[in-house]
C-alpha cells in the first residue's frame, strides 16, 4: 500500500501532541476584540482539544 499524503490544509489548522491529542486554535480571536473582556481573550487564547469521530479523521488526513 503507497504511502498516504500528509493533507496541507489539516497540517497548517492543527497540531498533534506527542500523546496523540490534536489540539486546534479557538475562534473569535481576529477582530472586535474590544467587546470582549480580558479574561474571555486570555481563555481563547489557549489552544483547544480536538475529540470523538472526527479527531480520527484528522488524523487520517496527516497521516499519523
Amino acid at each position: 500500500m503507497p504511502k498516504l499524503k500528509t493533507h496541507k490544509g489539516t497540517a497548517k489548522r492543527v497540531t498533534v501532541t506527542s500523546t496523540g491529542k490534536v489540539k486546534r486554535k479557538n475562534s473569535r480571536r481576529i477582530h472586535f476584540l474590544e467587546k470582549q473582556s480580558g479574561g474571555r481573550q486570555r481563555a481563547l487564547a489557549t489552544k483547544s482539544s480536538i475529540v470523538g469521530k472526527i479527531r480520527k479523521n484528522i488524523k487520517r488526513a496527516l497521516g499519523v
